[in-house]
């Protein structure tokens, strides 16, 4: 088996977290992925969206059935600044931001693996943007250019899980409509649209539901001057379920304890809900878990499959049809100034996905 260049990987990894990505300014991190990989051979275009697409033919063997690979160009906040630090055989930011190895590192490891595969199946690739505010980016890739209907996505943390499903997710956006006043000389003629909605939230159950559910209230807006009665408050809130059905139940709830508690304080509200994807579940006999088993299973990690109310591409690639597993890429503490990535993992990560290539031959 070829041994990865690990000194040449982590530099380009390090290149690419020096690229602001935040999600919605990932254009430039999506243009250096299109010179990378072209200079891999591959043809790679960006659909209307400004997603990248590119395909690679078969190297080393007959095999005519294509696999997909995917990752996501974009990163949380803050994510502008990035300087990363190799120490120790461990990689984090060196200051207040996060790393980005999610979903960098995933990049990074996928085109070493490329790079040095003796053998590999046609393979289509696809990097998203705007994963991390909605999986926005799959949700438009221009699907007429794929032709593959099973693969891999390059997104989990841990080596030694394979994610097999995602919740459905509901997205809740509410305004809360009071009456201004002057919160010194006639508070009673005002209706507090913060109080409105205050009163509201406290009449939900934040947290995790149950094992397959959970919902949150993330963000709170209103008002501008503090000597004033608000007459606008919004809030962003989800919901999300492995089970579809709960899922609707719980965001009509969600819906109407907001109206109902809102207007018991004489606010108006509107209320909107997205179902954003929907629940999905492969099975665990399939083509896509078997394989990645049997490939981490070859460089000595055991993995085994779980199920996560946490969402990715995964489940808008499932949802089209497109038998997608999510597979590990070391990457720990995502969405922290406290992210960081071991060499060690990212090695392996590769040596895992050279026995992918392998065995989707056979």
């Amino acid at each position: 088996m070829p041994n990865p260049d690990v000194s040449r990987m982590v530099n380009e990894f390090m290149d690419m977290v020096r690229i602001d990505s935040e999600s919605g300014e990932e254009a430039r991190m999506v243009d250096h992925l299109l010179v990378k990989f072209r200079d891999l051979g591959a043809t790679a275009e960006k659909d209307a969206y400004g997603n990248l697409i590119a395909h690679l033919p078969a190297r080393g063997t007959s095999c005519t059935r294509p696999i997909l690979l995917s990752c996501h160009a974009d990163t949380v906040k803050p994510g502008k600044g990035i300087e990363p630090v190799l120490k120790d055989g461990v990689i984090r930011s060196s200051g207040d931001t996060i790393l980005g190895a999610d979903d960098k590192a995933g990049i990074a490891e996928m085109i070493e693996t490329i790079r040095i595969a003796e053998i590999h199946p046609p393979l289509e690739i696809a990097i998203s943007r705007q994963e991390e505010v909605g999986l926005l980016g799959v949700k438009n890739l221009d699907y007429s250019r794929l032709t593959a209907t099973r693969g891999f996505l390059l997104d989990n943390d841990t080596l030694d899980t394979i994610v097999i499903g995602g919740p459905s997710y509901f997205a809740i956006d509410a305004v809360f409509h009071g009456r201004s006043a002057h919160a010194g000389m006639e508070p009673e003629k005002g209706i507090n649209a913060i109080a409105a909605a205050a009163r509201a939230l406290s009449a939900i159950d934040f947290g995790r539901v149950d094992k397959e559910t959970t919902c949150n209230v993330g963000v709170i807006q209103g008002g501008s001057i503090r000597n004033g009665v608000p007459d606008r408050a919004s809030i962003m809130a989800e919901c999300r379920s492995l089970d579809h059905d709960k899922g609707v139940t719980l965001a009509e709830s969600i819906r109407e304890t907001l109206i109902r508690e809102g207007e018991v304080s004489g606010a108006k509200v509107e209320v909107e809900v997205n179902n954003l994807c929907r629940s999905v579940l492969i099975s665990e006999d399939s083509w896509t878990v078997n394989t990645a088993k049997e490939a981490f299973r070859r460089v000595g990690i055991e993995a085994s499959t779980t199920l996560i109310t946490g969402f990715t591409d995964a489940s808008i690639y499932n949802n089209h049809g497109i038998e997608m597993a999510v597979i590990g890429i070391g990457a720990r503490m995502e969405h922290s100034t406290d992210e960081h990535i071991h060499v060690e993992d990212m090695e392996r990560a590769v040596l895992a996905l050279l026995e992918i290539f392998k065995l989707s031959c056979d």
